[in-house]
């Protein structure tokens, strides 16, 4: 199997459970399944979507690749080998370097009270690829060039209060960029923002995929969205994976009830096969 079309990163029989602070009967903590048994692999140069409604445990898989939680139970695997942090700041933060995430809510994943150089420069001082001054400031403005701000000195001593929502997304996609990852875990980036600009994203998105060789995982609800940004789709109904594969198949033969959260298809991102 060539190296391209090994899996990058791997989950295995992922659970996480919550504990609710209440006893059964028999004395023992009451837990809520969040996620069960879920199994899947992502490749560089893919996305795959992660559909489901609300409360179906999507986020809470994505927080588990990026260990925000830890699994109750169940695997990880990066290039092959079993993520093992032991406790360990350091491996943690070897493992975020390759494996990033973009939040639903970009006003709330920014602090306010920082500007956008702040935003984007720590991580490359974190990860140790700028040093100097001028390196940071060279690679901030190369980073938010990516991603569509320009011209980049106009934005990089702005706040987030500043920005208007798509370009706050464009500022935390910039953030995730400049770990230089593998690996995107997408929560939701297009939700949050006007419909006017949710394609804008989508393309941006699909387009650093492309350049980049990213591994994706884009977590929506929005099937319209799915069908345009994926090649592969994992559906999540009640904290299991009920159905996989590629993206039309797998909408097209579900027997689950979608919801109408999950039915809806955006016009603005529907386009022609043709």
């Amino acid at each position: 199997m060539s190296e391209s079309t090994q899996a990058i990163l791997e989950a295995e029989n992922l659970h996480k459970e919550f504990p609710l602070g209440q006893f059964n009967l028999f004395g023992a903590k009451k837990v809520v399944h969040a996620v069960e048994e879920a199994s899947f692999s992502l490749y560089p140069g893919r996305a795959t979507a992660l559909v489901g409604e609300s409360g179906s445990g999507k986020t809470t898989v994505a927080r588990m690749l990026a260990r925000i939680y830890d699994p109750t139970s169940g695997t990880i695997r990066f290039r092959g080998e079993p993520i093992k942090f032991n406790g360990s700041l350091a491996a943690l933060r070897t493992y975020r370097r390759h494996v990033q995430m973009i939040f639903q809510d970009p006003f709330a994943s920014l602090n306010p009270v920082h500007s956008v150089r702040y935003h984007l420069s720590r991580p490359l001082r974190v990860h140790g690829h700028a040093h100097s001054e001028q390196e940071v400031t060279e690679q901030v403005l190369a980073l938010l060039r990516r991603v569509s701000l320009s011209p980049a000195e106009q934005f990089i001593e702005k706040y987030p209060h500043q920005l208007s929502g798509g370009q706050r997304q464009r500022v935390a996609i910039a953030r995730a960029l400049a770990a230089r990852p593998e690996i995107v875990l997408a929560d939701e980036p297009v939700s949050m923002l006007d419909v006017s600009i949710r394609l804008d994203i989508l393309n941006l998105l699909a387009r650093l995929k492309d350049e980049e060789r990213l591994a994706f995982l884009f977590i929506t609800h929005d099937i319209a969205s799915a069908r345009y940004f994926a090649e592969d789709t994992l559906v999540m109904y009640a904290g299991q994976m009920v159905e996989g594969g590629p993206v039309k198949p797998s909408f097209s033969r579900l027997n689950i009830p979608i919801p109408s959260s999950c039915s809806r298809l955006r016009p603005i991102l529907i386009v022609s096969s043709a």
